[in-house]
């Protein structure tokens, strides 16, 4: 249906303005002055000449989400329609995107979909894990729990992932910064000093030569540098997008001394949390293992888990293609073997999460404390080598005078 926009005063003479949904002008005027709006000014909404390019439009955050999914939980537990729960949502969303996603999502339930069919028309904005649980909690009934477990699932994830992202924006930040110094000085400061040197007519240090070669270098090749670091970020992806290439390359980060610990807590973090909050909340095993091995983000531990659903396919323990993999430590293995047998592996799984997750930043806070030195050393290292370089010979020729 057509949006219209209003404005008009209330029966205290107080200026107001808002955007209703009807079939054409005169229906729009008429659910206004139902409002006790006096005067009122109704219009329709001009369309956004870029509502239909996916470009210029705002992406639905994980934030986003996880404020619908509590919201909608306490809307449910209180006892209000579907329906009418989505309709609030949708009314005070202010991202155009996810609005427009919970329009049809609604429209889809008032016409008999269940909501998780619905939601699973935007797997972009909902993934497998969030609508086989919706799924789970529409069947038995409990949705507003299923929906409470999944924000603070979502919560949690979000948290690692910003812990995460935030060790590793300080060193890629130096990183960054490191080399377009570097690159000023080659290509503006070095060849003034080139210049220079040249009036002495002597032969430059070593360490000056060295310098003034790369400057050169640099220069005069600087567009077949940029071109080739493109070119293998491309070559890469194109590669990493490969089975055998991803298998390749996630066991080599996995094996790296420092990073690869740190992508292994994460991983058992991020196992054992997703598989618990799954199990909890009524989804079946082997289809939770199905989607867990799809969202675990690393090709070795995608096979591993979906070596566990075979297993217990064949009547087989979940503890054993774990252990085959290597990527699990044993400790996990042996509290999920323990877990299992107790009849109690949704709640060991969870304390397997709260653990890896203290271990997680712990990690994290390791690998920061690491890297701060080793930058400050490269930084100084690299600037005053340059500086010291391109004094050499002043210095020299200071020493003849």
């Amino acid at each position: 249906m057509p949006v219209y926009i209003w404005k008009g005063k209330n029966s205290f003479g107080e200026k107001r303005k808002g955007e209703i949904e009807a079939p054409d002008q005169a229906a729009a005027l008429a659910q206004v002055k139902r409002l006790r709006i006096t005067n009122p000014v109704v219009k329709e909404k001009p369309k956004d000449l870029f509502e239909n390019v996916e470009l210029f439009q705002p992406k639905v955050t994980g934030k986003d989400i996880v404020v619908f999914t509590r919201q909608m939980s306490t809307m449910i537990d209180a006892g209000l329609p579907l329906v009418q729960c989505l309709e609030i949502l949708e009314k005070q969303q202010s991202n155009a995107t996810f609005k427009n996603v919970l329009k049809d999502i609604r429209v889809d339930v008032e016409s008999g979909s269940t909501l998780a069919d619905s939601m699973r028309k935007h797997p972009k904005v909902f993934d497998k894990l969030f609508t086989n649980m919706i799924e789970a909690g529409e069947t038995g009934g409990i949705l507003d729990t299923i929906l409470s477990r999944l924000a603070v699932f979502m919560e949690k994830a979000m948290a690692l992932k910003k812990r995460i992202k935030g060790a590793m924006t300080y060193p890629t930040i130096c990183l960054a910064i490191s080399f377009l110094i570097l690159a000023v000085i080659l290509v503006f400061v070095v060849p003034v000093f080139k210049s220079m040197f040249a009036d002495f007519g002597s032969t430059l240090p070593a360490p000056t030569q060295i310098v003034v070669d790369m400057s050169d270098f640099f220069k005069n090749n600087i567009f077949y540098m940029i071109i080739g670091l493109v070119l293998s970020g491309v070559i890469f992806k194109k590669i990493y997008s490969t089975d055998k290439g991803s298998l390749f390359f996630d066991k080599v980060f996995l094996q790296m001394p420092v990073v690869g610990v740190l992508l292994r807590k994460v991983a058992v973090a991020k196992f054992t949390r997703t598989l618990s909050t799954m199990l909890q909340s009524g989804v079946p095993i082997l289809e939770a293992l199905q989607v867990v091995a799809r969202t675990a983000g690393n090709r070795i531990i995608e096979r591993a888990v979906f070596r566990v659903g075979d297993s217990i396919a064949e009547g087989r323990p979940i503890a054993e293609p774990l252990e085959e993999s290597g990527v699990f430590p044993n400790m996990v293995v042996q509290m999920i073997n323990v877990g299992e047998s107790v009849g109690a592996l949704d709640t060991m799984l969870e304390k397997i999460a709260d653990f890896y997750d203290d271990e997680v930043d712990q990690a994290v806070d390791n690998l920061t404390a690491m890297i701060e030195p080793f930058m400050m050393v490269f930084l100084g290292g690299m600037i005053g080598g340059l500086v010291v370089a391109m004094y050499l010979p002043i210095f020299k020729i200071a020493s003849v005078v």
